[in-house]
């Protein structure tokens, strides 16, 4: 016991010196970051390399010297012919989209289709792997206007669902000249929800009062801490309407094939019976729609990264060290008492 004790105490004077020292460290990098825009970095790759370096991987371990020579020669020929030709090929530009409930992805899909709108044409394709179950209403329309931009560049635009594209998800989806779901994606979910808690009458029971003031009749509909009454109720709902009645509407206007008002009842589908609904227009992954554009097509996947501030870095440093530390000391505790 006297020897954990000690131990304890050391730990609580480390566990000192390292938050004194993180303290410090932010604070200068808060100082010297003060007044400075973080600065993301757009990262460019040819996917063509990625597809033949699988390819050429399963040749080397399959063919025998003469057959790889010969396969070889014949590509050679094919890549003379074509420069020959002096055909360019059709650009395609890959984009992704990871969607949580903010959309927190929108800063980077921004950045990303200025970029591919300085350079494509409408020869061209871009292609967004998108995957969300949607999220806060302005943060979505957001994310769907971005997509938008696409449409009125006159760039074709072809959106493909590995997994789930519903609400916010199907609101941006629903915007691509082309819809490609693999055959057990989720879609669709076209309706709006709401739901906060109210404690009022938790409060009222132990004599705690809440005055919630408002200018504006509507200003405040359904609370968490006062009483709400059945006509802020009745605005709430009619609020939510308002809102469907727009989603149903943007849908519309991308997908006028769409029996709007038989699928817009909130519910999801698969991806095999929502291509019968005509929410989806062809069952494909997006691996496969990709490796078949490769074959005809140059493919350049982008990605903007943003460039963490050196605050954000010492940070995660400090947060690192500390969990290392911390399980080392455990890790010592337990072959000393176990």
């Amino acid at each position: 016991m006297e020897f954990l004790a000690e131990y304890i105490g050391f730990l609580a004077k480390t566990v000192t010196v390292v938050v004194a020292i993180l303290v410090v460290l932010v604070t200068i990098a808060a100082l010297r970051s003060k007044g400075r825009q973080s600065v993301g970095q757009l990262q460019v790759s040819k996917l063509n390399d990625f597809f033949k370096q699988l390819q050429e991987r399963v040749e080397h371990a399959v063919l025998d010297k003469a057959q790889l020579k010969a396969a070889a020669k014949a590509e050679a020929k094919a890549a003379k012919l074509e420069k020959k030709s002096g055909s360019t090929k059709p650009r395609v530009y890959v984009l992704d989209f990871d969607g949580d409930i903010k959309a927190s992805a929108t800063e980077s899909l921004r950045h990303e289709i200025t970029a591919v709108l300085s350079m494509a044409t409408a020869e061209d394709e871009v292609v967004v792997r998108l995957e969300s179950g949607g999220g806060m209403v302005h943060s979505y329309g957001l994310a769907a206007s971005q997509l938008a931009r696409i449409r009125q560049a006159g760039v074709p635009l072809t959106v493909c669902i590995d997994k789930v594209a519903a609400s916010g998800g199907y609101m941006m989806a629903c915007i691509g000249n082309r819809i490609i779901s693999a055959p057990f994606a989720v879609l669709g979910s076209i309706g709006v929800v709401a739901q906060l808690p109210n404690i009022h009458r938790l409060l009222k029971k132990h004599d705690i009062d809440v005055e919630v003031l408002t200018a504006g009749e509507y200003k405040r509909t359904l609370t968490v801490l006062g009483e709400n009454t059945e006509k802020g109720r009745e605005k709430f709902q009619e609020d939510l309407e308002t809102t469907h009645e727009l989603f149903k509407g943007f849908v519309a206007q991308y997908r006028p094939q769409l029996d709007i008002e038989q699928i817009a009842t909130g519910e999801v589908w698969l991806g095999i019976a929502a291509q019968g609904k005509h929410l989806v227009d062809e069952l494909k992954t997006s691996d496969e729609y990709l490796a078949d554009r490769a074959r005809s097509a140059d493919l350049y996947h982008l990605q903007f990264a943003q460039k963490k501030s050196l605050q954000e870095r010492i940070g995660m440093a400090g947060s690192v060290a500390l969990d290392q530390f911390v399980l080392g000391w455990l890790s010592r505790l337990q072959q000393r008492f176990w």
